[in-house]
Parts: structure tokens; sequence; C-alpha cells
């Protein structure tokens, strides 16, 4: 990989390597723009499979982040952080500790909250090191866990892809298919079947499975072929890159809009969409609703703000939705185009001086 040719090609800033060699920490982070603000983003561990596979993973996921922030109205950049290792076994508080006293070196030009492979009690061990960590439990002053707000940002994203196709924001009697039921596809699971939806859901772990379908009345399904399934609504609530060039073509849904990141396999996969007539959510609007809350955390946390600015997701996609139609381009494209218009605007508004001067 030429590191500083693909930073070049989306538009990175900074890709910073952390190493200790006591806690056998190894940790990449991504800083993508920070135009808008200090860059916000999740920590990602995973057992990646080379070092090359993991930078890609937090440029990518970085970049995700500014879209995801401007498409909000947040003032933030976009940043991601991923640790090298297996987060079953490689965890440890020195760990996440040696990984706080690295992130507290940016001086809060990047803030850290949790993701794949990591939870509250790893940004515990870090926020003993640093201040720059969001997404907290209650109890330790931050907003508590992002699930249920995620999900109500998907339930949003999912009324107007229904009013946009059908007429009516109505999930009663929709068939929803969700991929993942982790803390955010169960909770979405949870929503969709308190407003009348038929629910399908999958993951690999079949004990999640089991109590999503003894509690909520689920119908479980494969979770290698639950992309085929027959649906008003594909849910997609796990890891990305599941709309590809494999599977495009045996998706059987009306509409795409679930909180799993980068979902496409690349911008071309929209346009492949809108040609088989799919309507799809752009993920980094649909599940905004979680960043939004953390970021709330920053500039005084008020649940009833937060709620009010997940639920704009909605009034968003209908505009996302209406300005694709009009033009005869991909809701994503679309959607990305949006993000840029706002970052050059508050880029040019930024060139403006506006610090106190003194000798």
């Amino acid at each position: 990989m030429e590191i500083f040719k693909e930073m070049a090609k989306h538009g990175h800033e900074q890709l910073i390597f952390n190493f200790d060699q006591a806690t056998g920490l190894k940790a990449i982070i991504a800083i993508h723009n920070t135009t808008l603000g200090p860059a916000l983003g999740g920590c990602r561990m995973l057992p990646y499979a080379s070092e090359e596979q993991a930078i890609e993973d937090a440029l990518r996921l970085s970049e995700g982040m500014t879209y995801k922030a401007a498409a909000a109205g947040l003032d933030f950049g976009g940043g991601k952080a991923v640790i090298i290792g297996d987060p079953a076994n490689d965890k440890s508080e020195a760990l996440f500790r040696a990984f706080g006293r690295f992130l507290d070196t940016l001086g809060g030009r990047y803030l850290v909250g949790e993701d794949v492979g990591t939870n509250e009690q790893d940004l515990l061990h870090c926020a003993k090191e640093t201040s720059y960590i969001v997404g907290l439990p209650e109890a330790y002053g931050g907003s508590g866990d992002t699930g249920d707000m995620t999900a109500v940002g998907v339930i949003a994203a999912i009324q107007a892809a229904l009013t946009y196709r059908f007429g009516t924001p109505s999930l009663k009697g929709r068939r929803i298919a969700i991929q993942g039921l982790g803390k955010v596809g169960y909770q979405l699971a949870r929503h969709a079947h308190d407003e009348g939806a038929d629910v399908v859901a999958a993951d690999i772990n079949p004990h999640v499975v089991g109590k999503a379908a003894s509690e909520l009345h689920i119908e479980p399904a494969d979770p290698w072929t639950i992309l085929e399934t027959h649906c008003d609504i594909l849910a997609p609530c796990a890891l990305g890159n599941v709309v590809n060039h494999e599977t495009i073509d045996k998706l059987d849904c009306q509409i795409i809009a679930g909180s799993a990141n980068n979902q496409l396999e690349d911008v071309s996969m929209g346009e492949l969409l809108r040609e088989r007539g799919i309507l799809y959510a752009p993920d980094f609007i649909t599940n905004a609703g979680g960043l939004i809350q953390v970021a709330n955390e920053l500039t005084g946390y008020r649940e009833d703000r937060v709620r009010h600015q997940v639920e704009n997701i909605y009034e968003l996609l209908l505009s996302v939705f209406q300005r694709a139609d009009e033009d005869q381009r991909s809701t994503v494209s679309v959607a990305m185009e949006m993000v840029e218009e706002r970052i050059n605007m508050l880029h040019n508004i930024h060139r403006i001086f506006a610090e106190h001067y003194s000798k």
C-alpha cells in the first residue's frame, strides 16, 4: 500500500501508528477531515489479518465519520481508531490505558467512543488517562449506551423511505429483515415489533437470536442467506460491504436502511441499486443517532434535544430521495454531494479570522 497516495485519494489529514511493547498495543488512528471541528469516531478492536487491512479499515471508517457528522449538522470531523487484536482474548486494563495515553497526546484533535469489539469498560480504562472520551456510562458522566438512539434514527430513516416509496410511514404489516442483532440491531427489532412490523432477523450468535425470538417474537433466519430474504425493508446492522457485486442481484427488497457502516462495497453500488428500483437510505445518515448522542455530551447533554436531532433524519432523507429522483442519480451520490456542500460552506466561513490577538 502506498499510504500517502491513499490518504491523498480520500482527503485524509493524519494516520497515526501507536505501539506499546509492554501491553502489546498496536493501534492506528486515522483523522480524515477536521474542517468542521475535532474528529469524532469510535475505536474498533478486531483480529485483522494484516496491518494493511487494519489501515484500510481505519481510513475507510474515518472518512465515513466525516460524512456522518456533516450530514447530521454536527460541527465535528471524522476520525477512527482500530486496535489490532482479538477482543475476546487480548483485552486488558493496561492495553486500554496505554491507548488512552496515546490518545491524550493529540490534545483533543480526536475524540473517541466505543465501536465493534470495544465496550464501556474499555472506555473507562482509557478515561483514566485522557479526557477525550465520549459515550461513557451515565454514572461516569456520559450519556450511556448509544444502541437505542441509533435504532431510533434507523426507524426514522425507514419511515422516510416508506413515506417516499409507499406514501405512508407506517411499519404495520411491513416485513423487515434485520442482519445482526447486536446492540443496535436488537433495539431496532424491538422498535419495529412495537410498530407492528413483521420482523425476520439473523445473527451469527444463536443465543441472541433465541432471545429475540422469545422476547420479540421475531422469525429467525439463516445468517448466511438473510440478505436474500423477501422483504419490504432490508436492515444491515452488522459489518459493512454487504451490498457488493456478489450480493446485489440476490437482494429481494424494496428499501435498504440499516445501522451498519459502509454498507456498499463502493459508491457504484448506489447506482446499481437505483437501476434495480431499490431505495437506499445512505448509511452515514441512517445510523447517525449514536454519533448525535455522544456529540451532545460535549455541548451539554439534553435527551430532548438529541431526540429532536435524531428525528430530523426523517426530513433529511426525504430531501435526499427527492433530489436523487430529480437528478436521476443515486441517493448515496446526492447525500455525499450535500455533505461536501456543507464542508465547503464552513471552510469558506472559517477563513475569516475571529481569534483574539494580544501582544
